[in-house]
């Protein structure tokens, strides 16, 4: 890996654009090495992964209306929409549609770092584009492979949520380089593309702070549909902001730390295979990442504690990162309210911890019903459980070495009698590197979960047989990585807007 250094150039100073993140990005994209085999069995465990996660979203409100608003604009050869057989759309508003339906749930693929993301989210823009431009399975694994080697890489040297700006933007320039390298783009092109997805795609954390909205599932699906804009209109002729991260006016002086500031982003060499997708890892249960290890560790200590009505308190002692985010350290009391929404239970680790000390263990639906939130039990429990950060935890949720890293924490419980039980898990048991790693059965088993009763046992099996033959699928045989559902699976109609204005 070659690391990039970067910092502010004034606009009087010359950075030649060989020097710049983006061209060296580009340079990435455009670099025909091969996939390794272990990187393409990892593309078809995600390409799965989000499938599942998408099956099981498919009737929720923000999906349904996604998916409505992609239906408004029809074109051929265009992209696939998750359930539908036969209709084919524009390809950034499959992207739309897709990201959608993959993020809703918040269950599949994460990478934490400087930063965090949900590396999956480059399969739903960079799959539209294939499928709408005929490529093949191979040329799919290619893009995705630069996907998911940018935005990693990005969130190895970049902070952004210290800055308050939320994830997508380096999700937006990863996927841009993804469809780069899928299409074949040039240097040249795939340099102006990556910019212009980056000055589009720069928000606030807002959107996963207070009282978080349906925004949370839709952001990255915004940043996949503006890459692929973005790709188009730099094929056109056209530039874009430049340099994006260095310029007087850029993304480091004014939203990053600052025109003093200097940054790090490794990259592979010219001929280095990309393997960052083997460093990222899935959801076994639906919540954020960092409460994943801490449901694990919820579902071993209830036993010990026995009955729960006799804790007075629990005390989580994680990273900086999670007491700040999902804990009692981001001072949200949102995230102590039983009418909360889905995706601010989501986020608060205090809710999630009761709940699997309760029912030893997770559902993506059950464990966020409106009933279950509200159980006087539960919300006893739940006030009774605060986080603190811990310097150790949060170095090791730094630690560059895989031995060291860890995202998870050590649980003080004390009982009104006085007795104190600790324990703790520093990797969720499907970690790489956990208890149980997920292998591809368990990538198999989570789509025929999540998909049961949703997606006819034929179809099921169907696709799971398409993404394993992804390697040898044809030019235009990509429309096979799609699953259908009967029509009264995807939902009650919702309301039209101005897309579907009658």
């Amino acid at each position: 890996m070659n690391t990039h250094d970067m910092r502010t150039y004034k606009s009087a100073e010359h950075l030649p654009r060989e020097d710049q993140l983006a061209w060296k990005i580009a340079e990435v994209a455009a670099d025909p090495v091969e996939v390794l085999p272990e990187v393409t069995e990892m593309i078809i465990n995600r390409i799965i992964d989000n499938a599942a996660v998408a099956a099981a979203s498919l009737a929720r409100r923000p999906v349904a209306s996604a998916r409505a608003q992609a239906l408004c604009h029809p074109m051929a050869p265009g992209a696939t929409v998750f359930g539908l057989a036969n209709d084919r759309v524009s390809p950034e508003w499959a992207a739309w549609a897709n990201g959608t339906a993959v993020r809703e749930l918040d269950f599949h693929d994460t990478f934490l770092a400087a930063d965090y993301s949900h590396p999956g989210d480059n399969i739903p823009p960079i799959l539209a584009v294939a499928q709408h431009t005929g490529r093949s399975g191979a040329e799919l694994i290619r893009g995705l492979a630069t996907g998911y080697e940018i935005q990693v890489n990005l969130v190895r040297g970049i902070c952004l949520h210290e800055h308050k700006i939320d994830h997508i933007a380096h999700l937006g320039p990863s996927a841009a380089a993804g469809i780069g390298t899928l299409l074949g783009l040039s240097t040249e092109t795939i340099y102006q593309a990556v910019q212009q997805a980056l000055h589009v795609t720069t928000t606030t954390r807002q959107s996963r702070k207070g009282e978080i909205s349906s925004w949370k599932a839709y952001a990255p699906a915004f940043a996949g549909k503006m890459a692929i804009e973005a790709v188009d209109r730099v094929m056109r002729g056209e530039g874009a902001p430049s340099p994006a991260w260095e310029g007087e006016d850029g993304f480091i002086a004014w939203l990053l730390s600052g025109p003093n500031a200097r940054y790090q982003v490794p990259l592979p060499g010219r001929g280095e295979a990309k393997r960052a997708i083997l460093d990222t890892y899935t959801k076994e249960h639906s919540a954020e990442y960092q409460s994943q290890a801490l449901i694990d560790l919820a579902r071993r200590m209830g036993p010990q504690i026995g009955d729960l009505t006799q804790i007075d308190s629990i005390v989580i002692h994680t990273s900086h990162h999670t007491h700040h985010v999902i804990g009692t350290g981001a001072n949200d009391p949102q995230k102590m309210d039983p009418k909360a929404s889905r995706e601010t239970l989501d986020h608060s680790i205090m809710y999630i911890f009761a709940v699997a000390l309760e029912d030893g263990g997770w559902h993506h639906e059950k464990s966020y019903a409106p009933d279950r939130a509200n159980r006087p039990e539960t919300v006893a429990l739940w006030r009774k459980v605060s986080t603190t950060e811990d310097p150790e935890w949060t170095r090791r949720y730094h630690a560059r070495d895989p031995k060291e890293k860890a995202f998870g924490g050590r649980v003080v419980v004390t009982l009104k009698d006085g007795r104190v039980i600790t324990d703790e898990l520093a990797l969720a048991d499907a970690h790489p590197d956990g208890a149980r790693p997920f292998e591809r059965e368990n990538y198999v088993r989570k789509f025929l979960t999540l998909s049961d009763g949703i997606s006819a046992g034929g179809e099921q099996q169907r696709f799971l047989d398409a993404a394993a033959a992804l390697a040898t699928l044809k030019a235009g045989d990509l429309g096979a990585l799609n699953f259908t559902v009967d029509a009264e699976r995807l939902g009650a109609p919702r309301p039209h807007g101005i897309f579907d204005w009658k």
